[in-house]
């Protein structure tokens, strides 16, 4: 065989590359090019369009870039980096260096990670001669643009490529407004704006994947979906009921002091952990624990299980406060095989850094995120007759005659249940507009006044609200919200006599301090160290004293020392240990599907196989719980004083009619089934509902008045009352419209 390609289209393709490349590709002993490969070498070389790659995890998306890519370049002279390649997460740089590390040197093409983390001396080179490809993270990009302003114009200005790695993690949230802007930021300096190529294995919504990918002209984005068959999946939904009056799920295995008597009874996750252990032993796994607290508590539990055994431990934590030797030493042992190692991780691991393949998934906790599951699922049946393993732990309540009607109906057992209907339907949830637009608009006009050393209203209006992230801010809207940024309580800009605007004298502690460059809030934080080595940190929230104990790194610790300048703690080893609190609890918001698809559930009778008996019990309880309420004929439910009234809608669209409750003069909560009204009766809150069905036109801006934490974001407290009130109008119209409509079906 003279070239790893068959048929005309796959050795058209093969010929276009690069004789290095052709060379490195038999050298890799490859039989043949993937067709989403092919398809995106004659994209890019036959072609001058932005190029959206959507395949999934494993299906060589990364190649299908970078074998034209270098194609490209490979004769290029100009000075600057050729090529950025913009991911989320240092870790996947660290990896995707490594896949491009060889195949770059062939070539004679310098390749360079750019992040906090990497090394300097590196860096310090490519700034003396940029050339090649950079490997970095939109906060990288931030921090040339304020510190070397001169330095990112000469390194990124003239790139020919941009290639987005995980779009789908910028489609929502602040990171993807900032990561937007940036990169409207970098086509303002260049001569042409650079090619994008953004790649994903999970979009729920191609149009708006393209419309991220290339504001200005979504249309012109050529979009490339590889279609392959998904393997055998394999599936389990294994139910737990918590003890009586559990105030801490998660709470470290036998107490502070260590002694099995302190806490005689067992939680949810003590059973977890026994299935966990006995069922992943022996093989390379992935469990998604969710918070860093009950990734903690777990692989302590499975560490302790270990050693009780005698066998030698395979399971060990990964989350964003462990130092990145400890993050890194782990990803290498599942990636080498040799031992079997099983990570008890949160989101870390759910992008795609190559840990070779794993041969199961599990989850602590119902899922709420199609795209989150099918991103984590992407890691295992990877190899071609294996099939995809996925274990879920849901836990429920205890339930007594105290227990309330939303403990009684079961949510978390019917929700896995949809999950898994919507699952294998193939169904995937589109990207939420972020909230974060105003906090991160002043994140970015603080930016671009140090990058210019000033700049005047309208040139930095033109340069951040056209077409992308801030295209919603008006020019009214961005005159206020500079007057608002320049006022003596806030004192982040200030104007010049010639208008132009600079950094007044609090913004110049903000954008002098290191946690600038990032969009998302951080708190400070505790370094833990054990015999000069580095675990990781915790923030400092988290109380911390001498002789304390805490349960880190999958270990037990407890505090010899602590430096407060430093914010340095010196940890040994201890049988003792509290899992620190990390952060606060926080689900993610449902879609309008799943919680339609939970009605759904309610109402069927069937009992899918692959429940086991305990989530077969709880399935049946929550049914029957619905069929008592007769949930399905009626959506007003009275308990004790108050009424529960069942929407079935996702978390936006409940959180609108909550304010809406609000704004008709009744206190009510949210829930994931609908709200409850606080000491409110049937036969009040009847005449309401008839009120709101029958308004005509329900102002969002008067429903905008009665929503709580409406300014959100790092710089919430800079936000304008006025602009937050109006950019949640605008995100919310639709569903304030169709208001009346769900007050009139109730």
């Amino acid at each position: 065989m003279n070239s790893p390609a068959s048929g005309s289209g796959l050795e058209a393709a093969y010929h276009l590359l690069h004789p290095k490349i052709r060379r490195w590709i038999r050298d890799q002993g490859w039989d043949e090019l993937r067709e989403i490969q092919a398809r995106t070498i004659l994209a890019v070389l036959k072609g001058d369009r932005d190029i959206l790659i959507s395949a999934t995890t494993a299906a060589g998306k990364t190649e299908a870039a970078f074998l034209p890519i270098l194609t490209s370049i490979a004769e290029r002279n100009a000075s600057g980096f050729s090529v950025l390649y913009v991911s989320p997460l240092k870790a996947l740089i660290n990896d995707q260096f490594r896949r491009l590390e060889g195949l770059c040197e062939s070539m004679e093409i310098p390749v360079v990670k750019w992040h906090g983390d990497a090394p300097q001396a590196e860096k310090k080179k490519a700034m003396n001669k940029p050339d090649g490809i950079a490997l970095i993270t939109p906060e990288s990009i931030e921090a040339m643009f304020v510190r070397r302003p001169a330095d990112a114009k000469r390194l990124l200005s003239s790139a020919d490529f941009i290639v987005i790695d995980e779009l789908h993690s910028f489609l929502q949230g602040p990171r993807g407004l900032h990561a937007a802007s940036l990169l409207r930021r970098i086509d303002a300096m260049a001569a042409r704006p650079a090619r994008r190529v953004g790649l994903s294995a999970t979009i729920g919504d191609l149009g708006q994947a393209r419309a991220w990918l290339r504001p200005t002209s979504p249309t012109s984005v050529e979009q490339l979906e590889a279609k392959s068959d998904a393997p055998e999946l394999r599936l389990q939904v294994r139910g737990y009921v918590e003890p009586p009056d559990l105030d801490d799920p998660d709470h470290a295995e036998g107490g502070g002091s260590g002694s099995e008597q302190d806490v005689p009874r067992r939680i949810a996750l003590d059973s977890i952990s026994d299935h966990l252990f006995e069922a992943l032993r022996g093989e390379n796994n992935l469990v998604f624990g969710g918070s860093r607290r009950t990734v903690e508590s777990t692989a302590d539990r499975l560490r302790r299980r270990s050693e009780k055994a005698g066998v030698p431990n395979e399971f060990y934590p990964h989350h964003g406060s462990l130092s990145k030797v400890l993050r890194e030493e782990l990803e290498d042992r599942l990636k080498e095989g040799k031992l079997p190692t099983t990570a008890v991780c949160t989101s870390t691991l759910e992008l795609g850094v190559d840990i070779g393949s794993v041969k199961s998934v599990a989850q602590i906790g119902a899922p709420r995120s199609l795209a989150s599951l099918k991103q984590r699922l992407g890691r295992t049946g990877r190899r071609r007759g294996t099939p995809s393993i996925l274990r879920i732990y849901l836990r429920e309540p205890n339930i007594d005659d105290r227990s309330g009607i939303l403990d009684r109906l079961r949510p978390n057992t019917i929700r896995s249940v949809a999950v898994v209907r919507l699952l294998l339907q193939g169904f995937v949830e589109e990207a939420r507009t972020a909230p974060e637009i105003a906090s991160t608009l002043i994140h970015q006009m603080l930016s671009v006044i140090v990058e210019r050393g000033g700049i005047g209203p309208k040139p930095l209006y033109d340069l951040l609200c056209g077409p992308g992230p801030f295209s919603s801010i008006s020019k009214a809207e961005f005159a206020s919200l500079l007057r608002h940024l320049g006022s003596q309580t806030v004192r982040f800009i200030e104007q010049a006599g010639d208008g132009t605007l600079m950094l007044g004298q609090e913004g110049e502690k903000v954008a002098q301090s290191r946690s600038f460059f990032a969009v998302f809030e951080s708190n400070e934080e505790w370094r833990l160290t054990v015999g000069g080595r580095t675990l990781g940190t915790l923030p400092i929230t988290h109380p911390v004293h001498k002789d304390g104990l805490v349960v880190f790194a999958g270990q037990r610790w407890i505090v010899q020392d602590l430096d407060e300048q430093t914010k340095t703690l010196v940890v040994a080893p201890h049988p003792g240990g509290v899992v620190p609190r990390f952060e606060p609890a926080a689900g993610e918001p449902a879609h309008d599907r799943l919680v339609a698809e939970m009605r759904e559930v309610y109402l069927a009778d069937d009992v899918p196989p692959y429940l086991d008996a305990r989530a077969r019990d709880l399935l049946a309880e929550g049914r029957e719980t619905f069929r008592k309420l007769d949930l399905g004929g009626r959506s007003l439910v009275p308990e004790d004083r108050d009424l529960h009234v069942f929407l079935w809608c996702g978390s936006q669209v409940t959180a609108v009619f909550n304010a809406a409750l609000a704004m008709a003069g009744l206190q009510s909560g949210v829930h994931e089934l609908g709200v409850s009204v606080s000491k409110t009766k049937e036969s009040e809150l009847r005449p309401i509902l008839s009120k709101l069905a029958e308004m005509q036109k329900i102002d969002p801006n008067e429903v905008a008045e009665f929503v709580a934490n409406i300014k959100v974001g790092k710089f919430r407290d800079q936000v304008p009352e006025m602009l937050a009130r109006s950019l949640w109008v605008r995100e919310n119209r639709d569903q304030v419209t169709g208001i009346p409509a769900m007050a009139g079906g109730l």
